[in-house]
């Protein structure tokens, strides 16, 4: 970072932490946090605490202290950072995006540690893993929240390695799934309100994360696995005990019939459903990838997922899709959405997974995020919420050198209905390493509403043979040795 790097980003990024100084009960340890920051979005090749305390003229054993021993407040620090989120960023259209992010890491003393599947090195790796929560909007995105995974056979129940690690003792074992709710209910306390949210099937094949996000009243589209199970109808469920009953214990009330048609795994339902076979595949144009435009063909069925009680619940959309490069993947997408939404505006939603992806390559390139050295779980936990902190700013820095959009961006909209157009153009590099792509608004659909199980479900009105795009254009963030962003 040169001289006028620095100068133009210091008064920026002084005005912002102040945002955050309620964090802090002392002001020794309140500086250590521009310290730990400035370091982290600075061109160092190493972002763990030597390199960024050396560079700062700092003695390592402070910033170590900061993360580990000094008293402040990293669960205030994430509250208000989604505050700030909320009052600054708030959009008709956001998405929420809930994914896992993996580290690798030697030795068996760093808190989470075990040999499990790390997607860093895509195979089991001994490794630590982290569960985060994005959020985006046609034109900003960044972390929310991020929080150490333990898991349960080798930490949770060895409470003696949990307190050699500092794991404290109300930190217990929780799902990927569990943590990635409670992310999403500490956000909404925060006042951040999600048009949509999306996942991958490690969370969507969890049938008590889905039936959380309907209690939650909160829209979804969700990557499903092959083998999860549906009814393509609603089965039939018995009320009343009928009148000949033999003497006995009375069947547990309501109940599926005994002669109901059973559920259906979703790739047998694609592969078998008259109903879907029925229907033409309808090209969508994703979003321009490496390799050219991500192209998908569709299609779509209303169907029925249970209760925790074994019962059919409100109906909900089961979206099949196909790529065109590659016929042999196939992914399958389950929505809560009214019946109306249009498929467009499902797999927009579905497709927006990748920019979680962007915020974890950008936080492990550009800010260390898995460049930490500490082993105790405070400190990791600690450094989560600093790399989140970290990331907003840079950001909202970015954002502030592009400059105004020159037109609308448009997105899925709170009620299950959007805008969706092919790309017109691309913005010229605003910093040198960024640039953007504009999207245009050309066709529009109604309002949609929420329709009651005995509504057929709508088909799409366009042709097999149109290929429509779904693209919404994205800001890729980059932090390059001679820019600030």
């Amino acid at each position: 970072m040169n001289a006028e790097t620095i100068l133009r980003i210091k008064p920026a990024l002084t005005t912002y932490l102040h945002e955050f100084d309620g964090c802090f009960g002392r002001i020794t340890a309140r500086q250590h946090l521009d310290t730990y920051v400035l370091g982290q979005l600075g061109d160092l090749p190493r972002k763990s605490i030597e390199p960024m305390a050396d560079a700062a003229g700092t003695p390592p054993r402070t910033l170590q202290e900061f993360l580990g021993l000094y008293r402040w407040d990293e669960a205030a620090m994430r509250d208000r950072l989604q505050q700030l989120v909320a009052r600054r960023h708030a959009h008709e259209h956001s998405v929420g995006l809930l994914d896992e992010t993996s580290f690798v890491k030697k030795g068996r003393h760093t808190a989470g540690v075990q040999r499990q599947h790390c997607g860093a090195v895509g195979k089991t790796e001994n490794c630590v893993v982290s569960v985060h929560l994005g959020y985006a909007t046609p034109d900003f995105h960044t972390l929310l929240d991020g929080e150490l995974y333990l898991p349960e056979k080798t930490w949770h129940e060895d409470r003696r390695r949990c307190r050699q690690a500092g794991v404290p003792d109300e930190v217990v074992y929780r799902p990927k799934w569990q943590i990635g709710l409670e992310q999403l209910v500490r956000a909404r306390g925060n006042g951040l309100r999600l048009a949509w949210f999306t996942f991958d099937e490690g969370y969507g094949g969890k049938p008590p994360f889905l039936r959380a996000l309907d209690a939650l009243g909160q829209n979804y589209v969700g990557e499903v696995p092959a083998n999860f199970t549906l009814w393509t109808k609603p089965p039939a469920v018995l009320y009343r005990e009928h009148a000949d009953q033999q003497l006995g214990r009375p069947p547990r009330l309501p109940r599926l019939k005994r002669k109901s048609n059973p559920r259906v795994e979703v790739r047998n339902i694609a592969a078998y459903s008259p109903l879907l076979r029925r229907q033409p595949w309808q090209s969508y144009h994703v979003k321009d990838g490496h390799k050219g435009p991500m192209v998908w063909q569709a299609k779509r069925l209303t169907v029925w997922r249970s209760d925790e009680h074994g019962l059919p619940g409100a109906p909900q959309q089961l979206v099949v899709a196909r790529s065109v490069l590659e016929p042999d993947v196939t992914k399958y997408f389950l929505s809560n959405a009214p019946e109306l939404t249009p498929t467009e505006t499902l797999l927009l939603v579905a497709f927006s997974r990748w920019k979680i992806e962007r915020l974890f390559e950008d936080g492990k390139s550009e800010l260390g995020l898995d460049h930490f050295e500490v082993r105790k779980f405070r400190s990791i936990q600690r450094h989560l919420i600093l790399s989140a902190v970290s990331y907003l700013f840079l950001a909202e820095f970015h954002e502030q050198e592009r400059g105004e959009k020159s037109g609308p961006d448009r997105g899925p909209g709170p009620r299950g209905h959007g805008e969706v157009g092919a790309p017109v153009g691309s913005w010229g590099p605003l910093l040198p390493s960024v640039g953007r792509v504009n999207q245009r608004l050309d066709s529009a659909h109604p309002t949609a509403q929420r329709q009651g199980p005995t509504q057929p479900p709508s088909p799409d009105a366009a042709p097999p043979a149109r290929t429509r795009s779904i693209s919404e254009g994205l800001t890729q963030v980059y932090l390059a040795s001679n820019v600030a962003l």
